[in-house]
């Protein structure tokens, strides 16, 4: 396993765009998970020039326990730069012919998609990490007075992030080996949401139990929408075990459907 993933690192090591967008997604996360809070203090500032007020302690986005949930609710709309890191991966594996020395050298095919698999877990469980520690910190910061009781509380949806992160760079993998074209790859990723969106605008009105199981709404599904309860509604405050059975379902057959199209390609 450790050899797998060293010849991985090897590979992405000379990939400059990787870096870029690799780069470009930790930045990102960082920095608009973590200044969330100073442009709730601006809006107020701005408000209150108009003689309106603002109060951000009753919006406690970076309170404990509700810091958990909406950060790692948020930066999963960041996880699309993630899977374009790993069509640029799979997809350069085809341009420059390596996937082909790989199997020459003695590296079975399985064996080159379960490095491709450990990459994806690696991405995964970083950004997970670095979730955790944004918002442990800003939560420090912001909390009023902490109380260890809800320090603690929450954290739960981190395990679930990390599968729904882990499910759609399958996918994004999945793509990049049917396609084999980074350009064309990543437009269908970026598309995915909005054509299944549309799928489901028509199937909704006849078999409206079915949409659960499409699957980017499955994988979507697994971390709630928390910001329902700032307007006093009530909100999904818990892992549904339902949504974690049909995402890694969905993961399964992408990871097994690139091992179909690895084994039955010509190189």
């Amino acid at each position: 396993m450790l050899h797998l993933l060293s010849i991985e690192f090897r590979k992405m090591y000379s990939y400059r765009t990787f870096w870029v967008v690799c780069g470009l997604y930790f930045l990102t996360i960082g920095f608009s998970t973590a200044t969330g809070m100073e442009f709730l203090k601006w809006l107020a500032n701005t408000i209150g020039k108009f003689g309106s007020e603002l109060n951000t302690d009753r919006i406690p986005l970076y309170h404990f326990p509700d810091v958990w949930l909406n950060l790692v609710w948020w930066s999963g709309f960041f996880k699309v730069l993630l899977g374009i890191m790993v069509v640029i991966s799979i997809t350069n594996e085809y341009s420059y012919r390596t996937i082909r020395q790989n199997v020459i050298d003695g590296l079975s095919r399985w064996e080159f998609l379960f490095s491709k698999i450990l990459m994806n877990v690696v991405l995964s469980a970083a950004s997970v990490v670095l979730i955790f520690i944004i918002a442990a910190v800003t939560g420090f910061i912001y909390t009023p007075e902490i109380n260890w009781k809800y320090v603690f509380t929450d954290l739960e949806f981190y395990p679930v992030y990390f599968l729904e992160l882990l499910s759609f760079l399958s996918y994004a993998l999945m793509l990049g080996i049917l396609v084999q074209r980074s350009g064309l790859t990543i437009i269908l990723l970026l598309l995915s949401y909005m054509l299944e969106a549309i799928i489901k605008a028509n199937v909704d009105d006849y078999l409206p139990w079915l949409i659960q199981f499409f699957p980017m709404e499955s994988i979507s599904a697994l971390v709630p929408i928390p910001f329902y309860r700032y307007a006093f509604q009530p909100i999904q405050d818990y892992v549904d075990p339902v949504a974690i059975i049909i995402a890694t379902t969905w993961m399964a057959l992408f990871n097994y459907f690139s091992y179909l199209k690895l084994t039955r390609s010509d190189l």
